[in-house]
C-alpha cells in the first residue's frame, strides 16, 4: 500500500512540433509514458504543420493501386493511419500513443508539460497563438536550437517561451543527430530544469534543487521586460523534479543528465550550429581534421565567452565542457550534422549554401545560418563582433564578405587568453 501513488492526476504531455527532430522526441516521449503510467497519461499529441503528402515509391508503404500512393493526402492522417511520419522521419515506426494534430490550440489543450520542438523561426508566431491556451501552471521544455535577438538582446527560447506563455520553461540539448535517436543507436542528451520555487513548496520535490528560482529575463537585456507570472503545479499532481523529468526523456539508447544550467543548455544547442558551418567550410576545402579541430576548439572557447559574458551568474562555463550539450554536440555537429554537411556541399560545389539547403533537407532549414546572422546582429550592437572572431567570420562568409580559406587568418592569433 505504502507504494501507491498519492498524486489523484497525472501529467499530459504534448510535442508542438513534427519535423525530423521534433518525431523522434516524440517517439522517446511515448515510449516513456507508457512505462510511467502513474505520472503521466498515455496519449501523445503532437502538432503537426498540415500540409499534402503523397507517399514515394521508395516507402514500404507504397502501394500502386491505392490512393495513399498516387494522389496528395494529409500528413496528420499519414501518420495517424501509419504510424510513421513518412515525409519527415521515414522507415521509424511510432508508438501508437503519438496522435498527429493538426490544430496546435487543440494540442497543448488540458497539457501540463509541453515540449517545444520546431524551427525556431516560427516559435514566436505560434507562442501569439497559445497565449491564454495553455493551463497556468503548465511547464515547458524547449529543444529549439537558435536565440532570440531583438532590440532588447539576446534571449534564449526558453525565455521567450516561458514569457509569453507566463510558464517556466527549461530546455533540452545534445550530441543528438535525429535519425540516430530515432534507430535507437545509444547517444546522451542534457535537459536542464529548474523547478521553480513555487512547485518546490508542493511540497520540495525530492532530487530537485531546494528553494530555487526560475529568472526568465536574462542578464543582457538593457531594456527590462516583465517575468512570467507563474501558477504553481497543484498537489494533486505528481512533482516536476529532476527524478520525474528524466523519466520522461531517458531511454536505453537515450541517456540523459540533469541539470539547472538553462542558459548553458540552451546557448549550447545554438551556437554550436555556428561552429558547425565552419567545420563544413574547411573540410570542404579538404584542409582535413586537424582543421576541423582547431575550428572547434576556438567554437567551444566563444561559446563559453558567450555565455558568461551575456548570461552571468545564470551560465556555467562547465556546462560546455562537461555536458552532451556543448563539447559532445560540437564533435557531432562538426562531424555529420545538418549545418556541416551543408556547408561542406556549398563549398565542394561552389554554390550558395541555401540552394544546398533548398536541395538536401526535404523543406526544412538550416538553424545554423539564422543563428549565425542573429548572433551578428546582437554582437554588432555590443561592439564586440572582434571579440568573437570565430562567430564573425562564419557570417562574413555568408555574406560573400569573406571565402572559407580566409579562416584561418581571420581567427589568428586568438589564443584562450584572447578569448578570456
Amino acid at each position: 500500500m505504502a507504494n501507491l501513488s498519492i498524486h489523484s492526476k497525472k501529467h499530459k504531455v504534448c510535442v508542438v512540433g513534427s519535423g525530423n527532430w521534433g518525431t523522434t522526441i516524440a517517439k522517446v516521449v511515448a515510449e516513456n509514458v507508457a512505462e510511467h503510467p502513474d505520472i503521466f497519461e498515455q496519449d501523445i499529441q503532437m502538432w503537426v504543420y498540415e500540409e499534402e503528402y503523397t507517399i514515394p515509391s521508395s516507402s514500404k508503404h507504397h502501394d500502386p493501386g491505392s490512393a495513399l500512393s498516387t494522389k496528395p493526402q494529409k500528413l496528420t492522417q499519414l501518420i495517424n493511419g501509419l504510424h510513421e511520419n513518412v515525409k519527415y522521419l521515414p522507415d521509424i515506426a511510432l508508438p501508437k500513443n503519438i496522435i498527429a494534430n493538426p490544430d496546435v490550440a487543440s494540442t497543448v489543450e488540458g497539457a501540463t508539460i509541453l515540449i517545444f520542438n520546431l524551427p525556431h523561426q516560427f516559435i514566436g508566431r505560434i507562442c501569439d497563438n497559445l497565449v491564454g491556451k495553455v493551463l497556468p501552471y503548465a511547464r515547458g521544455i524547449s529543444c529549439i536550437k537558435g536565440v532570440s535577438v531583438s532590440d532588447q538582446g539576446c534571449e534564449l527560447f526558453s525565455e521567450s517561451i516561458g514569457k509569453k506563455l507566463n510558464i517556466y520553461c527549461g530546455a533540452l540539448s545534445g550530441a543528438n543527430i535525429a535519425n540516430e535517436v530515432a534507430l535507437e543507436k545509444w547517444s546522451e542528451t542534457t535537459v536542464a530544469y529548474e523547478p521553480p520555487a513555487m512547485d518546490s513548496k508542493q511540497p520540495t520535490p525530492e532530487g530537485s534543487p531546494h528553494g530555487s528560482t526560475a529568472n526568465l529575463t536574462s542578464l543582457n537585456n538593457e531594456k527590462s521586460s516583465p517575468k512570467a507570472k507563474l501558477a504553481a503545479l497543484p498537489a494533486e499532481y505528481p512533482p516536476l523534479n529532476h527524478k520525474n523529468i528524466r523519466s520522461l526523456f531517458h531511454r536505453p539508447y537515450f541517456h540523459v543528465r540533469m541539470t539547472t544550467d538553462v542558459a548553458g543548455v540552451s546557448l549550447g544547442g545554438a551556437l554550436k550550429n555556428i561552429v558547425a558551418l565552419a567545420a563544413g567550410f574547411v573540410d570542404g576545402l579538404g584542409w582535413g581534421d586537424n582543421a576541423k579541430s582547431a575550428v572547434m576548439r576556438i567554437g567551444i572557447l566563444e561559446e563559453v565567452k558567450f555565455g558568461l559574458q551575456f548570461f552571468g551568474h545564470s551560465c556555467r562555463g562547465e556546462t560546455f565542457t562537461e555536458e552532451s550539450c556543448g563539447v559532445a554536440d560540437i564533435i557531432t555537429s562538426c562531424s555529420g550534422g545538418r549545418n556541416f554537411r551543408c556547408a561542406k556541399m556549398a563549398v565542394k560545389e561552389g554554390k550558395a549554401i541555401g540552394e544546398i539547403e533548398e536541395r538536401e533537407l526535404n523543406g526544412q532549414k538550416l538553424q545554423g545560418t539564422s543563428t549565425a546572422y542573429e548572433v551578428n546582429a546582437f554582437l554588432k550592437v555590443k561592439g564586440v563582433e572582434g571579440e568573437f572572431p570565430l562567430f564573425t567570420a562564419v557570417y562574413n562568409i555568408l555574406e560573400g564578405n569573406n571565402r572559407p580559406e580566409d579562416i584561418p587568418r581571420l581567427v589568428e592569433g586568438h589564443s584562450r587568453a584572447d578569448l578570456d
